[in-house]
């Protein structure tokens, strides 16, 4: 199986302008257009999990070997 990367962009509820982005790691054999069909439920339990954010947008790509670690948060999802 192949890894996608669901990437979210997050903002503070209590600071629209304090955004940021999250990684949450797919472990399928989709695509990323098939990524951010089903990505919804996984969003919600993100958000549901981060009371604090507030997903404002989302897409999926392809894991870049030359991304660090440390950007954003990289969780299991799916």
């Amino acid at each position: 199986m192949n890894a996608i990367d669901l990437v979210l962009t997050v903002c503070a509820v209590l600071s629209p302008a304090t955004c940021e982005e999250r990684h949450l790691v797919f472990s399928s054999d989709v695509s990323p257009r098939q990524c951010v069909m089903a990505a919804q439920p996984y969003i919600a339990q993100w958000v549901g999990e981060h009371p604090k954010w507030t997903a404002v947008k989302w897409r999926c790509e392809y894991p870049r070997p030359n991304d660090r670690a440390d950007k954003g948060e990289a969780v299991p999802a799916g």
